[in-house]
């Protein structure tokens, strides 16, 4: 779930900003990252598919 590394990844970035941790900042932007890189491919996947059964 897309939205679920987005969460994870701010989460993590906020308490590493709290703790002044840099490593789970590093963490956060990067599961944020994920998050969003996995959104995109499912878009990709529902125009495809949509593409795909059009015909």
């Amino acid at each position: 779930m897309a939205n679920m590394d987005e969460l994870k990844g701010r989460t993590k970035e906020a308490a590493g900003d709290l703790t002044d941790n840099e490593d789970l900042q590093r963490e956060g932007k990067v599961d944020q990252t994920k998050g969003k890189a996995k959104e995109k491919i499912d878009e990709i996947s529902e125009k495809v598919k949509g593409f795909v059964t059009k015909d």
